[in-house]
């Protein structure tokens, strides 16, 4: 298939990977901020054929994980009520809350149905007008559009039966974050092609000179990733700090202007915790305040619920790409996909699941 099998041709692989084994001379630590590029890195092996001196950090990059605990167990008081038709992504389903997570109040009699768009959720508000439908609406800038726009259509129906739960995060602050923090090891960013297909790549840029690093825009598949990494190791070699786009066949510089003309219309920017992480500002978006009749956080009143993290989880460190999931004590015993203690674990994007499904069960051997 066009723009898979072409992207996935071994002898090029091979190419790219002497390319970038004979341009390291230096240790290095990359980060791979997008969680959906952490699978693909894990499945493939890439990190495993790459110089021993060249280290990827996995980042925060999946929107699941870093949604916090407080915001899943608002979900999960929601999704309990009679009157509600819960509406989720599929993996959102089995992230724990406090004390238990949405498959679980599904099993319990709870609707909650599991969709692949939140305008299957306008659709059930649509068909039953009896029900209070929500939607869970969580993830970085590549899925808010489609939640703005389900906003936007709701409204235009004249919809009251129909509200979102939301809970968007934005990958530029946490980016800062991470280069701000005193404990930072990361050299260079292999940034999100999705994300930037919606916002553009002018954030990056400001980052980039800002704190003198190297960031690669890349998609997914192993050339990109392959050829995102060549290029960061290039600059870093080099001493260049600038902004790469090697996904230009999807991103452009200003984005997609529609998705962004309806995103400031629904959307402002807030301060958003992150779980495992803490408090991020302007991090974060929720619903401006012209669009609070489909606030679901304020029709059921659930904002002043709050959750402690549990203790054994070291999801944040590994968000912050401070350890590996093999790291963890509670990794493969404690903590495994049936049985899972934090997000990281269950998410479709988690380090910690891409350890497990792809058998990296123990840990690395420290040369």
């Amino acid at each position: 298939m066009r723009y898979l099998d072409e992207f996935n041709d071994p002898a090029l692989a091979r190419s790219l990977l002497d390319d970038i084994a004979r341009r390291t001379t230096r240790p290095w630590a990359v980060m791979e901020v997008c969680g959906g590029q952490t699978h693909g890195i894990i499945r493939h092996g890439i990190d495993q054929l790459l110089p021993e001196q060249l280290t990827l950090v996995h980042g925060p990059g999946c929107p699941v994980c870093v949604t916090p605990l407080e915001t899943i167990d608002r979900a999960l008081a929601i999704a309990a009520r009679p009157e509600v038709t819960f509406c989720t992504f599929g993996d959102m389903a089995r992230v724990p809350g406090s004390h238990t997570d949405l498959l679980s109040v599904k099993a319990g009699g709870g609707d909650v149905r599991l969709v692949y768009s939140p305008l299957d959720a306008l659709h059930l508000a649509e068909e039953d007008p009896a029900r209070q439908v929500v939607f869970f609406a969580i993830g970085f800038e590549t899925t808010a559009p489609a939640n703005a726009m389900a906003a936007t259509l709701a409204r235009d129906k004249a919809l009251t039966n129909f509200s979102l739960l939301v809970s968007h995060v934005l990958v530029p602050p946490a980016i800062e974050a991470i280069l701000s923090a005193p404990d930072c090891r990361v050299q260079g960013f292999l940034a999100a092609g999705h994300v930037c297909t919606v916002m553009g790549t002018g954030q990056y840029e400001s980052l980039a000179a800002r704190h003198h690093v190297p960031i690669v825009v890349t998609g997914f598949e192993p050339l990109d990733l392959l050829e995102g990494i060549r290029r960061v190791v290039t600059q870093l070699e080099e001493g260049g700090a600038e902004l790469q786009n090697a996904y230009a066949r999807a991103v452009r510089p200003a984005g997609n202007p529609v998705a962004r003309r309806v995103l400031d219309e629904v959307f402002e920017t807030c301060d958003r915790t992150w779980r495992g992480i803490g408090a991020i500002p302007a991090s974060g978006w929720r619903l401006r305040e012209e669009w609070a009749a489909f606030d679901a956080e304020r029709r059921f009143d659930v904002g002043g619920i709050t959750a402690v993290e549990p203790a054994a989880c070291r999801a944040g460190e590994v968000l912050q790409g401070l350890c590996t999931p093999t790291e963890c004590p509670a990794f493969g015993t404690a903590c495994t996909p049936r049985t899972p203690l934090g997000a990281p674990m269950v998410s479709s994007e988690g380090a910690c699941a891409a350890y497990y499904q792809y058998r990296r069960l123990e840990a690395p051997v420290i040369r």
